[in-house]
């Protein structure tokens, strides 16, 4: 790509019109479905050959699957241990887009905030759903601070306000550090392209790897404040919420 920009660039694959609706295969497809179909045959494979004596791979994703577990149980408890196969696959999800940016001509998905939002707002609808379900009307107390009767006419919108703002952090937050990396990661090796100094080249190179390094550790960071974040709003429709 010759800018960070060039990824949002949507490039029609295939096209498909179903009753009038455009359903069609663009460039932003390929690696979401890629993704998937690779999370599908990598962790179903570890789990079909599992042996008693576990190799590399068995070691991975039990390290993996204790991690995502732990997240869970420190911000939730035990209570969403029904969960945990959704929350982890949300993180798997979410971690494997990111490290697919770090590839030659990948696409940044979690870089594109339409589809990041979208992710965003079916997650907090689900979330609020599963409050109303699990607690019925008693849900909507989470926001009714305890406080003095005359400042809820100022708290209670605050409350509401910052429940609703919640599907906006989740996305901005994953876009603008993804976003940011990829920016950096071309700023640095457009440097390599001025002049012909050997010396550049080198600082250049090296800067780049050092950088790329950092990606790696965004994206495994990204993915782990997206769980962690979702664990935290699931928290008040498991548990409740006591103000």
């Amino acid at each position: 790509m010759l800018t960070p920009l060039e990824q949002f660039e949507v490039v029609r694959f295939i096209t498909i019109n179903l009753c009038h609706f455009d359903i069609s295969l663009v460039n932003i497809h390929v690696p979401i479905i890629l993704v998937l179909v690779f999370i599908i045959i990598v962790f179903g494979l570890f789990v079909v050959e599992w042996s008693l004596v576990p190799n590399c791979g068995q070691l991975l994703v039990t390290a993996l699957y204790q991690f995502v577990w732990r997240i869970i149980k420190s911000q939730i408890g035990y209570v969403a241990g029904g969960y945990y196969p959704f929350i982890f696959c949300v993180f798997s999800f979410i971690l494997f887009l990111n490290l697919w940016n770090l590839f030659p001509y990948g696409i940044s998905v979690t870089s594109h905030f339409i589809i990041v939002m979208y992710m965003s707002i079916v997650l907090w609808a689900g979330i609020l759903l599963t409050g109303l379900k699990n607690y019925n009307l008693e849900f909507l107390k989470i926001f009714i601070p305890n406080c003095p009767f005359i400042l809820l006419f100022i708290l209670v919108p605050i409350e509401i306000f910052s429940y609703i703002i919640r599907m906006f952090s989740l996305a901005i937050r994953l876009v603008a550090n993804i976003l940011a990396g990829h920016t950096l990661v071309y700023i640095t090796a457009s440097l390599l392209t001025v002049g012909m100094n050997a010396w550049l080249y080198f600082i250049g190179g090296g800067l780049l790897c050092l950088i790329l390094i950092l990606e790696l550790g965004v994206a495994f960071l990204q993915a782990y404040i997206f769980t962690i974040l979702i664990c935290i709003y699931m928290n008040d429709s498991l548990n409740g919420v006591s103000h």
